[in-house]
C-alpha cells in the first residue's frame, strides 16, 4: 500500500532535482529546520528518481556554491526508498549563523527565505534584522551587513597613505569580516556603498531661515569626514587682532576643535537609527547634531571628564590605527581647552536619542565683546537716546549709511545727518569712503 505524506512547516516535497531546492534549504536553516524529500510529488506520493546519486551530488554542489554562510554543516543527505522508489532524503537543522541567504542576492528579502506553514517565503527586512541581532548581538558594527557586495576604494587609499596593509587578514582583525566570513556593518560603514550620511548646511545669520549651501555626503565614513571638514573650512574665516605692534591671526574655529567634534560624531553615532548626522554653520556658531545620545550608564559629566565609552569600538579602533584619533577619551577636553582664554564656551545638549555640540565662532563673539565694551564707553559719553539707537545698529552691521539710519529709525534725512555728525564729533564713529560710497563704522578704541 502506498505511503502518503503531507507537507508542513518542517516537511517539503520536490518531484525532481531543481535549483529551487536551495531556497527551501535556506528557509529550513533560518527557521526551525526541516526535511526535504526529492522524488515525491505534491500529493505526497513517491515517484522516484532515475539517477539519485547524480542528483544528490548536484544538490550538494548547488547548496555549497550558492548559500552563504556555509550551510553544509547543518545538512545531511541520504538515498532512501519509499514504496519501492528511490528518493533523496535531506535533513536540515536550524543554523547558528542566521540569516542564510542566496549568494547572488545578498542579505535582502529577495535572497533570504523562511518557512511559513507549508510555504517557503521571502523574509521581511524586519525578520532579517531580528535574525542578525539574535546571531550577533545588538552592537550595530558587529552585525552582518545587509549588503555584501562591498568595495573599499576610498578606505584602501587612506590605509595606503599611512602605509598600513588592508588585505583580507587585516580586515578580519579589524572586524570588517565576521566569523561567518561575511562582511559586517563596520565594513559597510567603510565601504564605497555606505548610505549613512552627513548632511551639511550653511546659513545666513544665526538661525535656519536662509540657506547659503546644502550638501549630503555618503560613501566611506572616512571620505565623509574629509568632505565635511573641507566644507566647514570654506567658512572658517581668518580674523585679526593686534597686541601692541603685533598682529594676531585667528580662525573662526580652531582646526583641532572641528576635527575632534567631527571625529566624535562619526565614532559615537548610533548607526542603527536611520537619521543623518547634521552639521550646520551659522554666522555665530557651528552645530553638530548626532543621533544616539550617550551609552547607557555614561553621563555627560563623565564625557566632559574624559571618560572613554565608544558605541562603535571597532570603528574607533580603525580611526586610531589611521592616526585620526590620538588617544581615547581626550576629544571633549581638547575642544574645551581651545576656548580657555574666552568667556564664551562650547555647549553640549543631550536628549535620549541625540547629542548636539555647539561651537562658538571665536572672531564673531570677540567682536561682539568689543562692541559691548565700546557701548559701555559710549554710555559714559552721555549719548542721547537717538544716538544710542544708531550705535546699536552696528551690532548687526559692520558699516551703515545715512539712508539706513533714516529707514531703520524712521527719521528725516536732516535728523539722520545731525545724529551721525554728533557721533563723529564724539569720536564714536568714523567715515569710510566718500560721496555716494560714504559709510560709517565704529571707531577702534
Amino acid at each position: 500500500m502506498d505511503q502518503k505524506l503531507i507537507e508542513s512547516q518542517t516537511l517539503e516535497f520536490k518531484r525532481e532535482y531543481s535549483e529551487g531546492i536551495r531556497k527551501t534549504v535556506i528557509a529550513f536553516a533560518n527557521t526551525d529546520g526541516g526535511r526535504l524529500l526529492v522524488g515525491i510529488d505534491d500529493d505526497g506520493k513517491a515517484v522516484g528518481l532515475h539517477n539519485p546519486y547524480d542528483d544528490m551530488l548536484k544538490i550538494a554542489n548547488v547548496l555549497r556554491d550558492n548559500i552563504r554562510p556555509d550551510v553544509m554543516v547543518f545538512v545531511s543527505m541520504l538515498i532512501d526508498e519509499i514504496d519501492g522508489k528511490q528518493i533523496i532524503h535531506i535533513d536540515v537543522e536550524r543554523g547558528t549563523s542566521c540569516p542564510y541567504y542566496l549568494r547572488s542576492k545578498g542579505v535582502r528579502p529577495e535572497g533570504v527565505f523562511i518557512r511559513q506553514n507549508a510555504a517557503t517565503v521571502s523574509a521581511s527586512e524586519t525578520a532579517i534584522l531580528k535574525m542578525i541581532r539574535e546571531t550577533s548581538g545588538n552592537r550595530y558594527e558587529v552585525l552582518r551587513s545587509m549588503q555584501q557586495s562591498l568595495t573599499f576604494t576610498q578606505t584602501a587609499k587612506y590605509f595606503s597613505e599611512k602605509n598600513i596593509e588592508f588585505g583580507e587578514s587585516q580586515r578580519r582583525t579589524l572586524g570588517l569580516i565576521g566569523n561567518d566570513n561575511a562582511f559586517t556593518n563596520l565594513a559597510f560603514l567603510l565601504s564605497d556603498q555606505c548610505t549613512h550620511s552627513i548632511k551639511f548646511a550653511s546659513f545666513i545669520g544665526s538661525d535656519k531661515e536662509i540657506f547659503k549651501e546644502r550638501n549630503e555626503f555618503t560613501g566611506s565614513v572616512l571620505l565623509q569626514l574629509e568632505n565635511v571638514y573641507e566644507a566647514i573650512d570654506r567658512y572658517n574665516a581668518l580674523g585679526s587682532t593686534f597686541s601692541g605692534l603685533y598682529r594676531i591671526d585667528r580662525k573662526d574655529y580652531p582646526e583641532e576643535v572641528i576635527r575632534e567634534v567631527l571625529l566624535n560624531a562619526v565614532a559615537h553615532r548610533e548607526y542603527g537609527i536611520s537619521a543623518s548626522t547634521l552639521v550646520s554653520v551659522f554666522d555665530d556658531k557651528i552645530e553638530v547634531l548626532t543621533v544616539g545620545g550617550l551609552i547607557k550608564g555614561v553621563t555627560l559629566s563623565d564625557i566632559m571628564l574624559g571618560v572613554s565609552a565608544s558605541r562603535n569600538s571597532n570603528l574607533a579602533n580603525v580611526l586610531y590605527r589611521l592616526e585620526l584619533v590620538e588617544a581615547y577619551g581626550t576629544g571633549m577636553k581638547k575642544i574645551m581647552k581651545n576656548y580657555d582664554e574666552y568667556n564664551f564656551k562650547p555647549s553640549v545638549e543631550l536628549s535620549d536619542n541625540a547629542l548636539k555640540v555647539s561651537l562658538p565662532n571665536i572672531n564673531y563673539y570677540r567682536i561682539q565683546d568689543e562692541i559691548a565694551k565700546k557701548r559701555t564707553l559710549m554710555k559714559r559719553q552721555d549719548l542721547t537716546e537717538r544716538e544710542e539707537e544708531v550705535v546699536q545698529m552696528f551690532e548687526s552691521n559692520k558699516q551703515i549709511t545715512r539712508k539706513v539710519v533714516e529707514e531703520e529709525i524712521d527719521i528725516s534725512q536732516a535728523t539722520a545727518t545731525r545724529l551721525l555728525n554728533n557721533l563723529l564729533k564724539k569720536g564714536v564713529i568714523k567715515k569710510v569712503g566718500s560721496g555716494k560710497r560714504l559709510t560709517y563704522e565704529l571707531n577702534e578704541w
